[in-house]
């Protein structure tokens, strides 16, 4: 039988970011967390700028304050590309549009469609909801007029419009068409079911 030489990476581990974010999400401060914790401020600071690694011991101690599970930590992210020529084609209803999912189909936690406008194209005449919590409208190129209920909004390029979800509304591009990112949050809809 053969020996195997395992050896350490090069890459030093860094987990002070996921602690951090794991910290900040549960509005704990550093002097909170050094209390619930029974380690210095100082110290934690250090470990959340990745200047020092704890010993499994302390990273346990840290994690139960936390309850954070330790492996968490290590765990690499899930990370999907997608690149715009892949993004499957969808139909929101839009007239003289092509419109694309570029974020995973079963991603729940939110939605992106980009949107390649024809001049003039819309999202029809009659006011429309969209099933969310929040939709934002980022223009990319051209211009866009956005129609609510009680008011109209003129878009630029690089405008971003935010409204709450369930709102009324449609929408034209101008003379010169547009390209268009609708964010949706949570997702309207997910491919998944």
């Amino acid at each position: 039988m053969r020996a195997i030489h395992l050896s350490a990476g090069d890459d030093p581990v860094r987990i002070g970011a996921k602690l951090r974010a794991s910290r900040a999400a549960q509005g704990l401060t550093l002097e909170q967390l050094a209390q619930a914790s029974g380690l210095t401020k100082g110290f934690l600071s250090r470990i959340e700028r990745d200047d020092t690694m704890p010993s499994v011991p302390t990273l346990v101690q840290i994690c139960h304050a936390l309850s954070l599970p330790v492996g968490a930590l290590f765990e690499e992210p899930d990370v999907q590309h997608i690149a715009l020529a892949d993004a499957p084609r969808i139909n929101m209803g839009g007239l003289g549009t092509d419109e694309r999912l570029v974020t995973p189909r079963a991603e729940e936690r939110v939605q992106l469609l980009r949107s390649t406008v024809e001049p003039h194209g819309s999202g029809g005449d009659e006011l429309y909801t969209v099933s969310c919590t929040v939709e934002s409208l980022h223009l990319i190129s051209g211009e866009v007029t956005v129609r609510f209920a009680d008011r109209e909004t003129q878009l630029a390029a690089g405008d971003t419009l935010t409204f709450p979800g369930l709102t009324p509304h449609t929408w034209r591009a101008g003379a010169a068409g547009a390209e268009l990112v609708w964010v949706l949050v949570p997702a309207a809809w997910s491919g998944s079911s």
